[in-house]
C-alpha cells in the first residue's frame, strides 16, 4: 500500500477535462440483437457468470444518468452507440434507437458535458457476427453503411469520437489487423461529417517480466507489448501493419488515422516464460478487493508512467482507467494515486489533455455483476435501479471543482489506509 497522505498537492493544467464513462451493453440492458447477449444465453465455464438481462436500466434511464453525470460536476462522459439497436438486422435501420442516441447525446450537451462516443464498444450485431465480423475484410461496406446512417445524426453532439475499443488486447492476430483497416475505414467515414477528433480507444497494458533479470522474460514482455501496443502506435504513425510472426503490408489509408491517443489503462502484467500463456501472479502486493480473483488485484500506478511516457507526439485522453473494489476507500487511494502519476507524466512531458473514470456506475462486467467499478452503486436488488454516489464519487467532485487534489480533499473522505482485515 501506498501512503496518500503523503502525496504532493497538484493541480492539472488549464482545460483539463475530467469525466467518467461507460458502455452501452454494460448498461442499457435487454440488448437481444447483439453478439454479446446470444453469447450469454450459451453460458459461461465459469460458475458465476451472470446474464447482463437489464442490466443498469440504462436504456429507460439514462436521463438519470445525465442528470446524476451533471450533479457530480463532470465535464466529459464517454459512452457507446449500440450497432445491434441502430441496425438489428442486416436490412433494416432502428430510427426510434437513433432518436434515443440523439436524445441522450444531445441532454449532456445541453448541461456543457462533451461528449466522447464509441462506435463499437466489443459487442456488435448477431447477424454481423455471423457473417464473420471484423475477422474479414470484405465486410467493411456493412460496417461503413452503419456509420454512414448513425454519424450525420449524432455528430452535431459529439466531441470526441472513438471508432472501436481495446481491439489491441486480442489474441487473434488476423483480428487485430483486419480491425486496423476497420478503424482507418471508420476514421476516414466520421471525418465526411465532423472534424470533431477521431481515435480508437487502446488498452494499454504495461507488460513487464516476472523475473526482471531473466532474459526469456524479458523477450516475452518485449513481445507481447511489441504485438499488442506498439504495432497500434507503429501503424498510427507509419502506416506499417505488423504483427511479428506473420507478413505485414503498408497501407497510405491507415498512416495517421487518430488525432489523439485515446488510452484506457489500469495495472501491469507480469509475463512469466515459464508459463505456456505466459502469465504470472502478482509479487507481494496482490489486493483481494472483492470476493473473487480478478485480474486488477494490484495498485500500480506507475503504469501510467512507463507507457504514457511513450506518446509525447499527440494528444492523451485517458479514455478508462479505475478501480474494482467493494470497499470505496480503495477506490479513493487508487484514485489519487493515478492523479498523482498522471500530474508526473504530465511534468515529463506527455500532452494529457483529460481523465474520464470507468466507470459512472457499477455496470456489467461482461459476464457478472460482482466486480464493481461504478463511483455510484445501482439498486438492482430492489428492481428500482436508483443510483446511489459513493464517497469516492463526491471527492472526485471537489477535485474536479479545484482541477487537482489536495490533502484537505484526500483526509476529508479517508481517514485512514484502507484494509484487507483478514
Amino acid at each position: 500500500m501506498y501512503d496518500i497522505f503523503s502525496i504532493k498537492d497538484a493541480v492539472m493544467p488549464a482545460g483539463f477535462l475530467w469525466g467518467s464513462g461507460y458502455a452501452g451493453h454494460q448498461v442499457e440492458g435487454n440488448n437481444i440483437n447483439s453478439s454479446n447477449w446470444r453469447a450469454e444465453q450459451k453460458g459461461n465455464q465459469n460458475p458465476i457468470s451472470e446474464l447482463s438481462g437489464i442490466a443498469c436500466n440504462s436504456y429507460e434511464m439514462y436521463m438519470d444518468d445525465v442528470e446524476l453525470v451533471s450533479k457530480l460536476g463532470h465535464q466529459a462522459f464517454r459512452t457507446s452507440v449500440e450497432w445491434s439497436r441502430i441496425q438489428p438486422d442486416e436490412n433494416s435501420f432502428s430510427e426510434e434507437a437513433a432518436e434515443h442516441y440523439i436524445s441522450f447525446f444531445a441532454a449532456l450537451k445541453e448541461r456543457g458535458i462533451k461528449v466522447f462516443c464509441t462506435m463499437v464498444h466489443y459487442s456488435i450485431p448477431i447477424w454481423f457476427e455471423d457473417k464473420g465480423g471484423f475477422y474479414k475484410e470484405e465486410n467493411l461496406g456493412y460496417f461503413e453503411k452503419y456509420l454512414d446512417y448513425i454519424v450525420p445524426k449524432i455528430a452535431p453532439y459529439v466531441d470526441f469520437y472513438n471508432v472501436l475499443n481495446e481491439f489491441n488486447t486480442s489474441k487473434k492476430e488476423e483480428f487485430k489487423m483486419n480491425s486496423l483497416k476497420f478503424h482507418a475505414l471508420g476514421y476516414h467515414t466520421i471525418k465526411k461529417y465532423t472534424s470533431a477528433p477521431v481515435s480508437s480507444a487502446h488498452a494499454f497494458v504495461n507488460y513487464m517480466p516476472y523475473r526482471p533479470n531473466n532474459k526469456m522474460d524479458i523477450a516475452s514482455a518485449q513481445y507481447r507489448d511489441a504485438n499488442d501496443n506498439e504495432f497500434f502506435f507503429h501503424a498510427m504513425r507509419t502506416g506499417e501493419v505488423i504483427q511479428i510472426g506473420r507478413d505485414g503490408f503498408y497501407s497510405e489509408d491507415i498512416k495517421n488515422t487518430v488525432d489523439f491517443w485515446s488510452i484506457n489503462i489500469y495495472t501491469r502484467t507480469l509475463t512469466n516464460s515459464m508459463d505456456k500463456a505466459g502469465k504470472s501472479d502478482y509479487y507481494h502486493k496482490k489486493l483481494r478487493m472483492i470476493d473473487m480473483d480478478f485480474y486488477l488485484d494490484e495498485l500500480y500506478p506507475e503504469c501510467m508512467i512507463n507507457t504514457l511516457t511513450r506518446l509525447t507526439d499527440k494528444p492523451v485522453y485517458i479514455t478508462e482507467n479505475g478501480c474494482c473494489c467493494n470497499d470505496d476507500r480503495f477506490r479513493i487511494v487508487y484514485m489519487i494515486l493515478h492523479f498523482s502519476a498522471l500530474r508526473q507524466c504530465i511534468d515529463m512531458g506527455v500532452d494529457v489533455k483529460g481523465f474520464l473514470y470507468w466507470s459512472l456506475l457499477d455496470n456489467y462486467e461482461w459476464w457478472s455483476y460482482r466486480p464493481k467499478f461504478g463511483l455510484c452503486s445501482v439498486d438492482r436488488e430492489s428492481g428500482t435501479f436508483n443510483r446511489t454516489p459513493k464517497p469516492s464519487a463526491w471527492m472526485y467532485k471537489e477535485i474536479i471543482e479545484n482541477n487537482g487534489f489536495n490533502q484537505k480533499i484526500i483526509r476529508k473522505y479517508i481517514k485512514e489506509l484502507p484494509s484487507l482485515g483478514l
